[in-house]
């Protein structure tokens, strides 16, 4: 296949020559580094935004609490104890994720039957696992693609970010030199479920299976070590490691941490306005006068179990209740609210529809400056995944070439899904006719899907034209005869 790219044998060298001096397996490297993985930051970054995407977030154990005993704190279960999961978060990736996925990417080769198959392989079910591809890209920083052929066909498998282990061999994260897969089985043991944790290990060299079992790399006996592909009944291998890296960001950073603060906030914020609007204590406070004192942690439970307290007078001789009124500025929170709103989206690079600048028929200017913030994002992400989409075709050509189809160059375009006043884009297209090339104006054109398929239709249209109006004058001819 292609024998210019970086294959196992320097990653087994360098592994070999580390092992010599500390005494290291390549299991027990594997061993280590699943160890260190599993526990570190990074993964843990990857798991809560995961979570938090579906609606799984830290106000789900919210508890209320009092001051007790010795200064310590301790749960109260008979009051209301809202647990508001307002997820501005998952709303942000999925308004980035259909701003720059939601329609159709451009394919474009000048090649007509490289264009073809390669409409083939990115049909609608790749569109589609592409935009869930961006989903995971922003939740964990970064998502994985894994090519292989199965029937015949070129396929794709996403493989989620908080399952694979990477070895890269730069430190821009561009070239692989191996990677593992972990991830969860439920099997029977009996009739009690079992969950056993599968290991598979991608090289150059093919895929071998294990179990991780008690902090240990153990051979799966249920599959045997494999290759990629079958050719002319023969097993073969890939000479790039099956895995396509598409990043949020250069750094991998996930959008979650950049906003997780905000989030539990506005969440927090939310559940106590709720907590406080539903309970007596915080309108009605009885003052019961003369009946006993009580100590400060007593005082304080009272205080917001029963909206009640006991005080003695100097005098401690006149006893009775009055009533202490609290009342609740909602106005307060309402602002603190929207601040926190704007925040999530000003830092998450998000915009906001519901600005005004959107109604009564927006202008171009002011759709590009409410656009503006989450461009940013996306202009970095569009050149993430167009570089992402071209180490991809290296698979896609090797695949076709084994067909006996050569390859050519390939663009992708995506089509964000801004909104647009028609109107204004169809007069400037029509004014720019004969001073910019037809192609451009019909790209731009608002109802335009696909570029190249709609010029083929606009030339056989005119072609039929041509020759209706030859025919007619034909006609005209015979009948001056």
């Amino acid at each position: 296949m292609d024998g210019d790219n970086v294959d196992l044998n320097g990653f087994i060298d360098k592994l070999l020559l580390r092992g010599s001096q500390s005494g290291m397996t390549e299991i027990e490297f594997l061993e280590a580094e699943i160890r260190a993985w599993l526990h570190s930051e990074r993964r843990s970054w990857m798991l809560a935004g995961a979570q938090y995407y579906r609606q799984h977030m830290d106000i789900d154990v919210k508890e209320r609490r009092a001051i007790g005993d010795n200064g310590k704190t301790r749960p109260l279960h008979n009051l209301p104890n809202f647990r508001i999961g307002y997820n501005r978060y998952a709303k942000l990736v999925d308004q980035k994720v259909n701003y720059m996925l939601a329609k159709p990417f451009e394919v474009k080769t000048d090649d007509e039957t490289y264009g073809k198959r390669l409409d083939e392989i990115f049909n609608h079910v790749f569109r589609r696992r592409l935009k869930n591809v961006g989903v995971d890209a922003m939740n964990s920083g970064i998502a994985y693609l894994h090519p292989y052929v199965s029937d015949g066909k070129l396929q794709f498998k996403r493989f989620s970010a908080r399952q694979v282990l990477p070895f890269w061999t730069d430190e821009e994260h561009e070239t692989l030199d191996a990677f593992l897969r972990m991830y969860a089985v439920v099997v029977y043991e009996g009739k009690m479920p079992k969950t056993i944790y599968k290991v598979e290990y991608y090289t150059t060299n093919g895929i071998k299976y294990f179990v991780w079992d008690n902090d240990r790399l153990l051979p799966d006996v249920e599959q045997n070590d494999s290759a990629y592909l079958m050719i002319d009944d023969e097993p073969m291998n890939w000479e790039r490691v099956p895995l396509i890296a598409f990043k949020y960001n250069a750094h991998e950073i996930p959008l979650i941490r950049r906003v997780k603060c905000l989030q539990d906030a506005l969440n927090t914020l939310l559940s106590n306005f709720a907590d406080v609007m539903t309970e007596d204590i915080r309108s009605t406070v009885l003052v019961i006068k003369n009946y006993d004192g009580q100590d400060l942690s007593e005082f304080r439970r009272n205080l917001q179990v029963y909206g009640a307290i006991k005080v003695r007078t100097l005098d401690g001789i006149d006893g009775g209740v009055e009533t202490l009124t609290i009342d609740v500025n909602a106005e307060n929170y309402s602002v603190i609210i929207k601040c926190l709103e704007k925040a999530i989206i000003d830092v998450g690079h998000g915009f906001d529809a519901s600005d005004d600048r959107m109604s009564n028929n927006p202008n171009k200017m002011n759709i590009s400056s409410i656009y503006s913030n989450i461009d940013i994002d996306t202009n970095n992400v569009e050149m993430e995944f167009q570089a992402s989409l071209q180490q991809l075709m290296w698979f896609v050509d090797t695949y076709l070439r084994i067909g006996g189809q050569e390859s050519d160059t390939v663009e992708f375009i995506f089509n964000r899904d801004t909104p647009v006043n028609e109107s204004e884009i169809i007069t400037n297209c029509r004014n720019s006719v004969g001073i910019i090339s037809k192609e451009t104006i019909v790209a731009n054109h608002p109802w335009t899907k696909d570029t190249a398929d709609e010029l083929k239709r606009l030339e056989a249209e005119q072609a039929a034209d041509v020759g209706i109006d030859y025919a007619a004058q034909q006609q005209k001819v015979g009948n001056d005869e």
